[in-house]
């Protein structure tokens, strides 16, 4: 039995491009645009997931998915930063930032460690590789990184080396425990031998 988690990144919003931790806002139009011009590039799946933030499912619809709600591979919890730029948090608390940066599982924030995350979501995948067939996944950049860790069996530390671009797919691939990664596809290239 093979497994496929395709995750979809989500469009631009102006948190996106703020750097801003998730504050529940819309995507853009740009975002939205480009999301309904990949509409037809992606392929049939057994199964369709959006994490519950706002942007995640606005994507899900943009690329006209039914999404289910998928609540393992939620956003990622900021905590007390949530709302607010990694500038703003930087200026107010230097060292907090700091310890984030430099220990995975350190959460000054209140939050989640990225040691959290990336075990919370690789809990998730775990579970999805026992479905046959594809899973596409509208979710946060962050998860699309933990989940990467996660499957290569990467230091957490690796966690911070990942950028995942707006409306991009990261495959994941496997059986039997073993995942192989396919990472950076446009969503509107469509996939060599999908079946649209």
């Amino acid at each position: 039995m093979t497994s496929r988690v395709i995750f979809i990144s989500p469009a631009t919003s102006r948190a996106l491009r703020q750097a801003r931790f998730d504050d529940g806002d819309s995507i853009d139009d740009a975002g939205a645009a480009r999301a309904h011009a990949a509409a037809g590039s992606l392929p049939r799946a057994v199964r369709v997931v959006a994490t519950p933030s706002v942007r995640c499912r606005e994507t899900a619809t943009a690329l006209g998915l039914r999404a289910e709600d998928a609540p393992g591979p939620a956003a990622w919890d900021a905590g007390r930063w949530r709302g607010r730029t990694l500038d703003e948090v930087g200026a107010a608390e230097p060292e907090a930032v700091a310890r984030w940066l430099a220990d995975t599982a350190s959460a000054p924030h209140g939050g989640e460690s990225v040691e959290d995350l990336c075990a919370r979501v690789g809990s998730w995948l775990d579970s999805v590789a026992d479905t046959d067939g594809r899973t596409l996944a509208v979710v946060e950049p962050e998860i699309v990184r933990a989940a990467v860790v996660h499957a290569l069996g990467l230091p957490a530390e690796a966690f911070w080396r990942l950028d995942v671009p707006p409306l991009t797919a990261t495959e994941l691939s496997g059986r039997a425990g073993r995942w192989n990664l396919r990472l950076g596809r446009l969503l509107d290239e469509p996939e060599a031998g999908a079946d649209v």
